[in-house]
This record gives C-alpha cells, structure tokens and sequence, in this order.
C-alpha cells in the first residue's frame, strides 16, 4: 500500500475506532466488574450517541432488602444533577422576556441577604447558578443535610445573611453551593406564579415525555420501581434511611431512570429541541446553559489532557483530548449519579448508583467515555478502586489515630467526670440552638432543629471532644471545642470534621455557637 492511501487508511479507521464505543455487552460487563469492586447493590447506565439510545439497561438490585432487579426504568434520586433542571427552567422564563440573566435577585426576592451590602445589592440570577458568591464551599448546607431538620426555605433565605465568613471576594473564586440554587427555584416560583415543583413538571418534564421522573420522591406516581439508599454502616452494605426534604427541591430532589434522562440529555445535545424539532427552550438559552461562567483551576492535565475547566449554569464545563465536555455529578444520603455529555461526539453518558461511592459511576463513564475518543490500555475500575482504597486507608489512619488518642483520654479522665462547665444551651446565628446535656454520665450533643446531628460527646486533649453520631449512616463524626471564660465556664463551641473524606455539606466548621445566658431567677 502506498504511503498516501495507508496515511488515509489509518486516520479513517482511526476515526471510527473513535465513534463505535463499548457495545452493550461490554457495558454489562464493565458495570458487572463495578458492582463487585466498589461493593455497589445496584447501577443503572444509559448511553446516547447520534441522537438515539444505544444502551439502557439496569443492574443489580433496587435495594439489599427486596432484592429486585434494577432496570432502566428504575427511579433513582439524581440529587445535583437537579441543578441543570433548574437553570434551565430559569432559561424558559429568559425566553419568555420575564427575566434576564443578570437580573437582581433583590427585584423578585426583596428579603434576600448575604454577608455583605453590595454583595447582595448587586447578586444577579446569574450569580446564584454559578457558585462564585465568595461563601465557602458548602456554606450553610447544614439547614438541608442531614435531612429530617425543621428548617424551611424561608429559614434558609433568611439565614443567608448569618453565614459571615466570606471565603473569597465576590465573583473572585469557585465554591461550591446548594442554598443559592434553592434562591433560583424561589425566584422560579416567584415570577411564574406556580411551584418550582409544578414549573419543572409542566414545563420540562411533561414536553419531553419524562414520565418517569417527578420533582421529588413524593411526587412520584409509582413507587414500585425505586431504589432505596445504601452506605457502609459498621463495616456493612446496608439500606439506610431515605433523604427526605421539604425545602431542597430546586437544588437535589428529583428522582429519575436512565430511560428518561435520555431524552434530557438528547434535548441538550439538540441545544433546546426534541420530538420531531420542536423547541424547549431556545439557541440563545442553550448556550448560555454551556458558556464558562465561573473559572474552576485544574491542577494538572490528567489522563485527558484537560487544561481549562469552569462552571457553566447548571453544568461543568471541561476539555478533554480537544473536546469540550459537560458533566456534573449528584450526591445525596446512599446514593450519587452523574451525568456527561460530549456535544462535538453526539455523546451522553448517565451513570446512577444507590451506594455511596462516587468511584463506581466515574469508573462506568469514563470507560465508556474512552471507548468514543479512542483511549485504550487503563481499566478505570481497577484504576478507580485501587484509588479508593487507598484513600480510604488514608483517612482511616487520621481517624484511628483520632479515636485512638479518645480512648487514652478517656482512662485518664477522673471517675464520675464534673461536666458542668459545658452543659447549657449554645447558640449559632444560622443553624440555631444545640444542648449539651449530660446523659447516664455521658457529655452529649444535640442539634435542636437538626435532629440526626445528635451523639455522644468523648475526650479529646484539653477542652476539645470528639461527637460520635447516634446516626452510622453519617460518616460525618466532628471534633467539638469549648473555649472558656476566666472562670473555666464554657462559652462558646466550635466544630470541624475529623475524617478528610468527610462530604463538603457537613460544614460544621463554619459555626460558631456561644452560649445562651440562663434566665435568672425571680427574687
């Protein structure tokens, strides 16, 4: 063979090596090898390409309690992955002229305030989609996580202001944020006269044929086909209790199947048109949905040569190998998806498991994701499982060293212990009142709006303590420290969390308790 045609020979199949990706029998395979290595019950994984459904298929089972099969038509709870839904339904009303992007939030939500006057003067829509408000990462996400809290979405709004430690200048740095989408489905509500729950549904859901999808696990119409959540407790795969909030619809509610999220991602591919070319929302919308908004730094190019990567609205935004990608990923309690598309490929890929462990769907996308740009020789599962490992290891030796030095604390400490300097009630500006109490000898906490945030407090070193959750399923143990008067009476508490891999949402490092004074006594 010539040069010239063997040249042309090799970029043709070189390029169709490209588009033909994993077949369904591989997929099956590769999400086989995934249950088993990251000890996940059930997955379902959906791949779109050249706008049709190449692969929807469950696996495993829904729950460790039933034992029924998962399928493509399994709902599972989708928790971030809501975000897209949001901005876009933000995007209808953009269409519609009842708002702009860079409108105030103040405008439509009068009562809205951050740390700062001008901040909040000048926070626009746009501003709440694109997590760069200058609050830390997580800031606040102790009014929604763990669930089971009394806190509304009034409170919420309300207690915006209270969070007063600005990580950054504003529109200076990405941090991640669940509360401000919340603010973006009030605004949602506020403009359109209906729910952020009826407004998605009506207006996204129904169009789309998303039959199988509601707002929330509440709002679905069969609950025949659901998942139930699942995390190690004790060292031991188990169901654990179902995430159930009132107030964090527009920000991680929606339960969905690989079979409908297709079609949402076939919308997004198409930039705003389905069926047979009829129109969601419009080109402009489309784009601004995945235009960069706020930079995110990349640390180093990684195995997809990734060199820029920002938030869009509702999106990720990234270059791999010379394509620009969208994905985010959702985590709510037993259970994480994620969802990516590569519009240049005519690719989606939809990953969703009812187990903790974020390696599982990143290994089955990314592998997929190899197959369709052309990259061979690593196996993302044993590649992904190994790093887990090691990094539960790792974590494991900070918190065994931690638990260890309680236990040489606690047989220090002095028979039937005098606790009495830090028992009273404490007060923190946002998430409200926690009693320490003294319960069969023991030093307790308790969140008073927060229920699940309620343990039994052990020695540390000094006056900081160690608070075990009665709650297993929150891998989320934190260190407690008193700081005290003159008088060696404690009057105020600070938190942290003791595991590195402890999850972003247990902010409790951004509170700030100090004592409520006790009512003094009539004479």
């Amino acid at each position: 063979m010539k040069p010239l045609l063997l040249t042309l020979f090799l970029l043709i199949t070189t390029t169709l090596g490209f588009t033909q990706g994993l077949t369904s029998a591989q997929i099956d395979e590769l999400a086989q090898r995934t249950l088993q290595a990251f000890n996940v019950p059930g997955i379902a994984v959906g791949v779109v390409k050249d706008g049709k459904v190449v692969h929807a298929a469950g696996y495993g089972v829904r729950s460790l309690n039933s034992h029924e099969k998962t399928d493509a038509h399994t709902r599972f709870g989708i928790a971030s992955n809501t975000k897209a839904f949001t901005a876009a339904a933000l995007g209808l009303l953009v269409d519609e002229k009842k708002l702009t992007w860079d409108a105030k939030v103040q405008d439509y939500i009068p009562e809205f305030k951050l740390y700062n006057p001008y901040v909040t003067e000048e926070f626009t829509i746009r501003d709440l989609l694109t997590h760069r408000s200058g609050l830390g990462l997580g800031a606040g996400d102790l009014m929604l996580w763990p669930d089971s809290n009394s806190f509304t979405l009034q409170d919420i709004i309300y207690n915006l202001r209270h969070l007063i430690k600005p990580t950054s200048s504003f529109r200076s740095r990405y941090d991640y944020d669940n509360n401000l989408y919340l603010v973006a489905g009030e605004v949602v509500a506020r403009v359109s006269g209906k729910s952020w729950d009826q407004f998605v549904e009506e207006r996204l859901l129904q169009p789309l044929g998303m039959t199988e999808t509601a707002a929330s696990y509440e709002r679905l119409k069969d609950h025949t086909n659901v998942i139930d959540g699942h995390a190690v407790v004790d060292g031991k795969v188990r169901v654990i209790q179902r995430h159930r909030s009132a107030v964090d619809h527009a920000a991680a509610s929606i339960y969905s199947s690989v079979a409908d999220l297709s079609k949402w991602v076939l919308v997004h591919l198409n930039h705003g048109r389905y069926g047979n070319g009829q129109r969601l929302f419009s080109e402009a919308v489309s784009k601004e949905l995945q235009t960069p908004q706020t930079l995110i730094p990349v640390n180093n190019p990684g195995p997809y040569n990734t060199h820029f990567a920002a938030y869009g609205l509702g999106f990720n935004l990234s270059d791999v190998k010379g394509y620009k990608q969208l994905n985010h990923t959702g985590g709510l309690e037993g259970m994480v998806t994620q969802i990516t598309m590569i519009p240049e490929l005519n690719l989606g890929v939809i990953v969703l498991t009812n187990q903790q462990e974020g390696g599982a769907f990143r290994a089955i996308a990314d592998q997929i994701k190899d197959s369709y740009l052309g990259l061979t020789g690593t196996d993302r599962v044993a590649q992904y499982a190994k790093a887990r490992q090691e990094s539960l290891a790792s974590a494991g030796n900070v918190t065994d060293a931690i638990w260890k030095q309680v236990a040489t604390a606690q047989k220090q400490q002095k028979k039937n212990p005098n606790y009495s300097a830090f028992l009273g009630t404490y007060r923190d500006p946002w998430l409200g009142e926690a009693l320490i109490s003294q319960k069969n000898g023991q030093l307790w906490f308790a969140a008073k709006k927060s229920p699940k945030l309620s343990g039994a407090l052990f020695p540390y070193k000094g006056t900081t303590y160690v608070v075990k959750w009665t709650e297993r399923s929150m891998d989320a143990d934190a260190f407690v420290n008193f700081s005290l008067d003159f008088e060696g009476r404690a009057q105020g508490i600070t938190m942290q969390p003791i595991s590195p891999l402890t999850d972003f949402s247990y902010d409790f490092q951004d509170l700030n308790f100090t004592r409520v004074p006790e009512p003094k006594a009539n004479l």
